[in-house]
């Protein structure tokens, strides 16, 4: 495999904090495979050529390390809302084993693909729920909340807030074409629960799309 997205994809990977790339490689592949193998039975996602699943799947799933890098080395609960086919989840799970991951989606395939994909690939500390996030009673919390292209950032704050630790981060990714001028409304409408939202840096993705995250942070009260 020598395609450029590929090989810029592998130096992205370096940068996100993988340390032995080979393997996490090797990794990937399996879960390409099947992911091919069972979206031809039951749609999953509509990325299907190889440098889309790299560039899409894998490089935009590990940006989120590069931006907050605290989830490549500490032992931090993560929630993914909306999960689909485990796009983040499954991807962090892979590249930083001290995750302690939840992947959340209310479409019963994609949660079962998720779980068979997490036991082949033998990630640990990964659980799967079926479920819409505001509808579940746990009482675990979140240092991370993400999700990639669910929801409105209101309605996921208000569909998950319940799970956010103190000092936790309700992480949406978002494109360059985002209208960011809405984080002075998302701040007026969380002041009373201690919520600030904020824009992060962007990065370049392989394939040159810019991604940026839009975050909610909870403060501990003092």
């Amino acid at each position: 495999m020598n395609s450029s997205i590929f090989n810029k994809t592998k130096l992205y990977c370096q940068q996100c904090g993988i340390a032995d790339i080979e393997t996490f490689i090797d990794r990937c592949n399996i879960l390409r495979d099947l992911l091919i193998s069972e979206n031809a039975k039951y749609n999953l996602t509509r990325i299907s050529s190889n440098d889309d699943f790299w560039n899409k799947h894998i490089a935009d799933s590990l940006s989120i390390a590069l931006i907050y890098p605290e989830l490549r080395n500490s032992a931090l609960a993560v929630m993914d809302v909306g999960c689909g086919a485990g796009f983040p989840s499954l991807v962090l799970g892979i590249a930083f084993p001290q995750l302690s991951i939840t992947a959340v989606d209310s479409i019963q395939k994609k949660t079962n693909f998720v779980t068979l994909a997490a036991d082949r690939l033998q990630i640990t500390d990964f659980g799967v729920i079926w479920g819409r996030a505001r509808e579940l009673k746990i009482e675990k919390k979140y240092d991370f909340i993400t999700a990639r292209a669910v929801a409105e950032p209101i309605k996921i704050f208000k569909e998950t807030r319940k799970f956010l630790a103190d000092n936790g981060k309700i992480v949406i990714f978002k494109t360059s074409q985002t209208d960011f001028s809405v984080i002075d409304t998302l701040d007026k409408l969380t002041s009373k629960q201690k919520i600030s939202w904020y824009k992060s840096e962007e990065t370049l993705l392989p394939g040159g799309e810019k991604r940026i995250f839009l975050h909610a942070q909870k403060i501990n009260k003092v």
